[in-house]
């Protein structure tokens, strides 16, 4: 995947939760939001996913409205059906019951012409763990800043 495919990062996802797989999902999206999230007018801040009667639905992600749409545009809220294998499916549905992971998405790109939302399979950071990935990114940046000055 090139970083032209890519819309949005979720980053917030990796500071918040341990990624530990990830699914490629279609998702069932009317013609205003698609040309929302083509403009990258997307918050997946508070959004999460969710299997009900298995089907995989996106809740809370917030798709600004469009701002050439008119009287039909959608609802910026609104649950949104994303698209999955059935094996797939159980899979998560295993992972979520049993297991007790959470669903997040973690990013969003093109894909043959396509809108693909990549599910990761999350388990919740302590503080501690968050701090810690927060000292070994200080350590890296300065390990880097310290190389580049010593190669001036």
């Amino acid at each position: 995947m090139s970083a032209d495919d890519q819309i949005i990062n979720n980053r917030q996802a990796y500071h918040e939760y341990h990624i530990l797989d990830k699914y490629e999902a279609g998702i069932a999206l009317v013609g205003t939001e698609v040309k929302s999230i083509m403009a990258g007018r997307i918050q997946l801040k508070e959004s999460f996913v969710s299997i009900k009667d298995n089907e995989v639905w996106l809740l809370n992600a917030h798709i600004s409205h469009y701002s050439h749409g008119n009287i039909n545009n959608h609802d910026p809220l609104r649950p949104r059906k994303l698209l999955l294998h059935r094996r797939e499916i159980e899979k998560l549905q295993k992972e979520t019951t049993i297991k007790g992971m959470t669903l997040v998405i973690t990013s969003i790109y093109w894909k043959n012409g396509r809108l693909k939302f990549e599910i990761g399979v999350a388990k919740g950071k302590k503080l501690y763990d968050k701090r810690e990935t927060e000292m070994k990114r200080t350590i890296e940046k300065e390990t880097q800043a310290q190389l580049k000055e010593q190669l001036r």
